[in-house]
């Protein structure tokens, strides 16, 4: 009977004991994984400050920081206003309003202090401008990606015209008399460009890299003084290949050449290239000379625009986090560089600050402050203030107010 009993107990000891554990190596894995931090941003809704002189903004389709913390953007202006938007120019008012300047500087604190851009000698302007790029000698790059756009523009801070690289319409295709234009890709090209995303200058070789783009299909590398092409590569690090590849789809094998448009190129601090495949919904990352390293995909099922709009690095020396501006899902996803896994985001779609209306460029202060600017209906720049990094409690955070 003792014997019966002593065994009992031992059952009873050995089952509490069981479950104990198990809970404890439940709480320890719940422990383990909200260990994983990322950074964690609050949207400041009383930046940037309001323009003068009436200004609005249009589809806004770059962001960049210099070395001063100076904030600068470029946007479409007139040609992406309603009517009522731009009411001074059609005449609709005498009051209000009308299109700032295509490139605005904003101040730490958000006031403008600079504004310039358009047509003007000695350069061809973009029909549609794209990207803003300030390098490391305060020099401001800009793309295009209108029809006939296949070169790219370097001006000093103050708006001194100082390169064109490449030639306007270098991509069209001689049209019968009086029949519309028509323009065709040119990958392998070593003069002209076909309608450039963004332009990434790296300080350390006096490179620029450029998301060549809406209508070419390749990443190329220039000379950031002379403009003398040095090298290009497609998807895989493949020669590109203007072939249309139709419409993307998630249960295709993945594509062995991008698909325009080839939305950023940008280098990272330990040497690596990593582009953003929009359509393709992928990132790919690749050594400076062109060799393929790796690659990641996101919300495959994305369509029409693609999730990978732009990415931007964090400011700790190993830069570990990656930003990436997803202009379809309307987010920004946090990623581990390293592995390209997506420990978090934030955003949601919406017009209130902290949401997103397409949110396509996306850039970094020396503080940690991100910025974000939105195209199509979307017309406006965003601060989303750095608050340090925090235990990762929720994939997705949506709309990220002060708290």
């Amino acid at each position: 009977m003792r014997i019966r009993r002593l065994r009992g107990r031992a059952i009873l000891l050995l089952a509490v004991f069981t479950t104990a554990g198990l809970l404890v190596a439940r709480e320890l894995a719940g422990q383990s994984r909200n260990t994983v931090q990322a950074p964690y941003f609050e949207v400041d809704p009383f930046w940037p400050k309001a323009l003068p002189n009436h200004w609005v903004l249009g589809s806004s389709i770059g962001v960049s920081v210099d070395e001063r913390d100076h904030v600068w953007m470029i946007h479409r202006g007139s040609a992406t206003l309603a009517d009522k938007e731009k009411a001074l120019e059609t005449k609709l008012s005498d009051e209000c309003c009308g299109a700032a300047p295509p490139v605005l500087e904003f101040d730490p604190e958000g006031t403008l202090v600079g504004h310039w851009g358009g047509p003007g000698q000695g350069y061809e302007w973009p029909t549609s401008n794209h990207g803003i790029t300030v390098d490391h000698k305060g020099n401001v790059w800009i793309g295009g990606n209108g029809p006939g756009d296949s070169q790219v523009l370097k001006f000093s801070r103050s708006g001194k015209f100082l390169l064109q690289i490449g030639k306007a319409n270098a991509r069209m295709v001689q049209a019968a008399s009086g029949a519309k234009p028509t323009y065709a890709g040119g990958s392998n090209d070593q003069v002209s460009f076909g309608r450039v995303a963004k332009i990434f200058v790296d300080p350390a070789a006096n490179e620029a890299y450029l998301a060549d783009g809406y209508l070419n299909k390749r990443v190329a590398i220039i000379d950031a003084d002379s403009g003398k092409f040095k090298r290009y590569w497609g998807a895989y690090g493949n020669k590109p290949d203007d072939t249309d590849l139709g419409p993307y789809k998630a249960t295709d094998p993945p594509a062995k050449q991008f698909r325009s448009p080839v939305h950023c190129a940008d280098l990272s601090n330990d040497g690596l290239v990593y582009v953003c495949d929009r359509p393709n919904n992928r990132i790919q990352v690749f050594r400076k000379d062109g060799t393929f390293v790796k690659e990641a995909f996101f919300a495959k099922n994305s369509l029409g625009d693609g999730s990978v709009f732009d990415l931007a690095f964090s400011k700790d020396p190993a830069q570990t986090y990656l930003y990436m501006a997803d202009g379809n899902n309307m987010k920004i996803r946090i990623l581990r560089r390293d592995t390209l896994e997506e420990l978090t985001s934030f955003g949601d779609g919406g017009r209130q600050p902290g949401q997103f209306y397409a949110v396509h460029s996306i850039a970094v202060d020396s503080k940690g402050n991100l910025y974000t600017t939105e195209t199509y209906e979307g017309k406006r720049l965003q601060k989303f203030v750095y608050k340090g990094l925090r235990a990762v409690t929720r994939k997705e955070q949506g709309t990220v107010w002060p708290r």
